[in-house]
């Protein structure tokens, strides 16, 4: 599916992806603070693709008019999430390349993603998280309507291979439809 808003395009990774991907995920200033570790390689790139970004509901975000990846959004629904959620709940996830960030790109990406959720996917909640001291991620929750839930201390990340604090946050189909009217 492909999914679009004023300035960008969501589509599906494909793994000729992987050279746009690289050039933003060896940035040490994205996967890190995301929960995920640096890029090594185009094909370290390409094997992400292959084993994580193909997932159902996980989206290339692409700037219209560049054909570039520059981003990525997605959805966990139910026993996907890294959080213990309902069948009919979700967790978003995404990130997007340094050049491209105080933009409002990602708040763009995911009030579309959740309107999609929302509207078409039959999600009831969606779940957010952001690793203490990612004040950008926390500003576009902000902006997107989440509302703090709670923290958790201590949380294990086998991904980066440490010991985190993160802050969940969420909102309900209710609450988003409120914020529209």
């Amino acid at each position: 599916m492909i999914l679009e808003t004023e300035r960008l395009i969501l589509r599906p990774w494909s793994e000729s992806d992987a050279e746009s991907l690289y050039e933003f995920a060896k940035d040490p200033r994205v996967g890190p603070i995301a929960g995920w570790p640096v890029h090594t390689s185009v094909e370290n790139s390409r094997q992400i693709i292959k084993e994580i970004l193909s997932a159902d509901e996980t989206y290339a975000i692409v700037q219209k008019g560049e054909g570039k990846a520059i981003g990525s959004i997605g959805l966990m629904i139910g026993e996907k999430s890294n959080l213990d959620i309902r069948h009919d709940e979700a967790e978003i996830g995404y990130w997007i390349g340094v050049p491209y960030w105080g933009n409002s790109m990602v708040p763009e990406a995911v009030k579309e993603l959740m309107k999609y959720a929302f509207e078409k996917a039959g999600i009831s909640k969606i779940w957010c998280g952001y690793f203490d001291g990612n004040e950008k991620s926390k500003r576009v929750q902000e902006k997107c309507g989440f509302r703090y839930h709670h923290t958790e201390s201590n949380k294990e990340w086998p991904l980066t291979q440490d010991v985190r604090i993160e802050h969940i946050t969420c909102i309900t189909k209710e609450q988003w439809l409120d914020e529209r009217a």
